[in-house]
């Protein structure tokens, strides 16, 4: 799927990503500091929906979404290119991905951020309704 947000190309096409500037990115992040090239192709590589904004060739911004695309599934490593921001890139990323026609009917989309609440709010997310249920299992790295 491709729609087109003013000058750029939204498209749900893995091989269009550019995986040396999603990298770039990605271990510069405060989520995945240090993650490998490997590990950032092996986890778009198993990724249900990978999400990538384009000017021209130039990789602009990249999300993942990870999940069965029935039930459940997780907004995962959202990230816009500095000269890209603050044009409501990453919005329209997350519109894609809930408008996505595989995409319909989940019961459940969640995601985590450290300081990108409001431009979720705006999507349509909230803060979960029962935190206490959530459990995460961490084993060390």
């Amino acid at each position: 799927m491709e729609n087109r947000f003013g000058p750029y190309l939204v498209s749900d096409d893995p091989s269009l990503v550019d995986f040396d500037t999603v990298h770039q990115w990605l271990t510069g992040s405060y989520w995945s500091p240090g993650i490998s090239r490997e590990k950032v192709e092996k986890a778009a590589l198993h990724t249900a929906l990978v999400v990538g904004v384009y000017s021209g060739r130039e990789q602009a911004a990249y999300m993942r979404v990870i999940g069965d695309s029935t039930t459940f599934a997780w907004i995962a490593d959202v990230f816009v290119g500095e000269e890209h921001r603050r044009k409501g890139i990453g919005k329209e990323m997350v519109r894609f991905a809930l408008e996505h026609p595989e995409w319909q009917g989940l019961r459940r989309w969640v995601l985590a951020t450290r300081d990108a609440h409001e431009i979720y709010r705006e999507c349509g997310f909230t803060s979960l309704p029962e935190p206490e249920r959530f459990m995460i299992y961490r084993p060390e790295v």
